[in-house]
């Protein structure tokens, strides 16, 4: 199609791993090229975006827990999947406005990564999202497939690659071959379900009362999945819920460990489901070519030890977990016209 050809031209096309927790925009031949919090600024009460739609990524995160009544900082997406559906066209325009030059006559095309576990009204909901925030076309990807093809698997070849993608709504456990998908397992649960843990042990604990940022930080200072060598403590602070008055506590990295116990013990569980399915020659493969972790929530310690005491295999945490699915999206844009036909897509454009 001519409009096709001359999009690189006139269009800039666009990558985008669309997390419950951060947005990452690639460009073709560019790399990543923006990594912003997936919140939105509105005025409370209405989907209306605060500056002119522009408050958005880093400048609304800043506003999480500390706007004042008339604002609400917004997470439009939960488990992965849009539970806003006008709000999250809204990022997602700012995200591309941020990214597509003025300049540019064309609309971009857009490949967006997805959980494999969700609906197919939830896959629509998505390529109309971005429809609207401004894309000419649109291109879902499954996110085990990008983020294979982002750490550098071999997944087109004839022999398995597992890769586990933790994020911050969905953990995405996929064994790959032949650039397809095997077995698969797909669960909402993620680095989102470790914060929550953490803020109900402090308030059972300690009735001590800590927002997401505070529960995050002690998740990524002193969290673990597996015994630590040396074992760490951490100050916490944050509002006793009896008295209403701010307070600082002494937490141990052990405690934090057990309360995260349930979300990891439910990743483990879908990892150990997904290679009980697999077929024998590609559990064969798995002993010499191992598992790899990706997304956030594999930079808990020990998570990959938890994992190869569990399974018996060589687990490896990949380069950049943070970034590995949008990598992947990159390559599929580089590739566009051979997978374009494989890929659900948007009808127009």
């Amino acid at each position: 199609m001519l409009l096709d050809a001359i999009s690189n031209w006139f269009g800039m096309d666009m990558g985008i791993d669309l997390g419950t927790c951060n947005t990452l925009v690639c460009v073709r031949d560019e790399g990543i090229v923006l990594n912003e919090p997936s919140v939105v600024a509105v005025r409370k009460g209405t989907t209306r975006v605060l500056g002119n739609g522009e408050a958005v990524g880093l400048i609304a995160r800043d506003m999480l827990g500390k706007t004042p009544g008339s604002i609400t900082a917004v997470r439009p997406l939960k488990d992965g999947v849009i539970s806003d559906f006008e709000i999250t066209e809204q990022m997602l325009g700012g995200f591309i406005r941020k990214v597509h030059s003025k300049g540019r006559m064309i609309r971009p095309r857009v490949v967006i990564a997805v959980p494999s576990g969700i609906t197919a009204v939830e896959r629509r909901a998505v390529i109309d999202s971005a429809q609207r925030a401004g894309a000419r076309k649109v291109y879902l990807v499954d996110e085990p497939m990008a983020a294979g093809i982002g750490a550098g698997l071999p997944i087109t070849e004839p022999t398995a690659s597992m890769i586990v993608d933790i994020g911050g709504g969905t953990t995405e456990v996929a064994i790959m071959c032949l650039a397809d998908i095997a077995n698969c397992e797909s669960i909402r649960v993620g680095g989102n379900d470790m914060d929550e843990a953490v803020i109900n042990h402090l308030k059972r604990a300690y009735n001590l009362l800590i927002g997401v940022t505070s529960a995050e930080r002690v998740k990524i200072e002193i969290g673990s999945a597996a015994p630590l060598k040396e074992e760490m403590t951490m100050e916490v602070a944050g509002r006793d819920t009896i008295s209403g008055l701010p307070r600082k506590i002494l937490v141990t990295s052990e405690e934090i460990r057990a309360a995260l116990r349930e979300p990891v013990g439910a990743i483990v569980d879908a990892v150990t489901a997904t290679l009980e399915t697999a077929q024998p020659e590609l559990s064969a493969d798995l002993i010499d070519n191992g598992i790899h972790i990706c997304g956030g929530g594999s930079l808990l310690r020990g998570m990959d030890t938890m994992l190869a005491n569990a399974t018996g295999l060589n687990v490896y945490r990949v380069d950049d977990p943070m970034s590995c699915v949008a990598r992947g999206t990159s390559v599929y844009l580089e590739n566009l016209e051979l997978w374009k036909d494989t890929m659900d897509h948007s009808e127009n454009g």
